[in-house]
């Protein structure tokens, strides 16, 4: 008996349809990231760009600057500018987080020390940098650069609300904004930008860009306490062992009574962590259905992302990119 073919997923559609711009900008990624100097950088490089990452970023950048009728060549050059953005974040990442597995294999800060994955970060944001001089947009370097400084804001605003259990949902948001959201939206709008789109097409890929980010970041944080049971290449739990506060931990302390609260704060606040007490956790809040109510705050920033392309023309790169907003929180089933 014979199957029908699967569906191809939005990103993979989306690989299809850019793939000759996402070919030229693979070609742009290789040729910059080459050092003629220090052959570790291209090494270091190579190991995570070459990992198998989905490239979604760099998809947004041409699919919103081919939604908005761009005809030049300079897309390839964003592209990659926020690819090597992105790349150098993961670098620094996994060296404060003392990580040790990235997209399934070895972080560089462990294959080779944390001294070459900083190091090797820097080069590649001022690598993106050169790129996004070459487009000529002092309008695009304020959205990347702007991109840039809120990215590092938000890593460093995570490090002061970890192990603090005051946190707020807004200060959650502002992390996560940070972190993820703010280079999806810098792509999506850089890209429109770059196409002189009228401000309405720009404003609508800015907020779709925004949202897209937001609701990826949540459901990252609901699947590492297990959600779906779905692979996303780290261990299940990890947020919980680095005494990350993310959105299912400040639910469950917000409707927890002193117990509960005290269990947060010594699991979490003074990160004395014990046998059974990630399973705890866990417990506290399916008590208080946590879980169910991160996922929904998931699937309401996927609906905002897809109502935001509603001022774009009939495109079919509008609708996969409505498509994509599906898939992602897709994953929380």
């Amino acid at each position: 008996m014979t199957h029908p073919p699967k569906a191809q997923a939005p990103h993979d559609r989306l690989a299809a349809y850019l793939g000759a711009d996402m070919t030229a900008v693979n070609t742009l990624i290789r040729a910059r990231m080459a050092s003629e100097h220090a052959p570790r950088i291209p090494e270091v490089t190579a190991h995570l760009i070459e990992a198998g990452g989905k490239r979604i970023r760099p998809m947004l950048v041409l699919a919103a600057s081919h939604l908005c009728k761009y005809e030049g060549e300079f897309h390839h050059h964003l592209a990659a500018t926020v690819e090597f953005i992105h790349t150098a974040t993961l670098l620094h990442d996994d060296v404060v987080d003392e990580s040790k597995q990235r997209r399934g294999r070895a972080t560089a800060n462990l294959l080779w020390d944390n001294k070459s994955s900083v190091l090797v970060g820097d080069y590649l944001f001022a690598r993106a940098f050169q790129l996004m001089v070459d487009c000529g947009s002092l309008r695009v370097l304020d959205i990347l650069a702007n991109a840039s400084a809120t990215i590092a804001e938000g890593e460093v605003l995570q490090l002061t609300t970890a192990q603090n259990i005051a946190t707020s949902e807004d200060q959650y948001l502002r992390v996560i904004r940070g972190k993820t959201a703010a280079l999806f939206s810098a792509a999506t709008e850089a890209g429109a930008v770059l196409a002189n789109a009228p401000e309405e097409h720009v404003q609508a890929l800015f907020t779709y860009g925004d949202a897209l980010g937001i609701s990826f970041q949540i459901v990252d944080d609901y699947l590492d306490y297990g959600g779906a049971g779905a692979n996303i290449g780290k261990n299940i739990g990890d947020d919980f062992r680095e005494c990350k506060v993310t959105l299912p931990v400040i639910r469950a302390i917000a409707a927890g009574d002193a117990e509960e609260r005290a269990f947060w704060q010594r699991v979490i606040g003074a990160g004395k962590q014990g046998d059974g007490d990630f399973e705890q956790a866990l417990a506290l809040m399916a008590q208080h259905d946590t879980m169910e109510s991160t996922r929904h705050e998931a699937l309401l920033w996927a609906s905002r992302a897809k109502a935001a392309l509603a001022p774009l023309p009939d495109h079919p790169l509008r609708d996969m990119l409505s498509d994509l907003a599906d898939y992602v929180v897709a994953r929380l089933y």
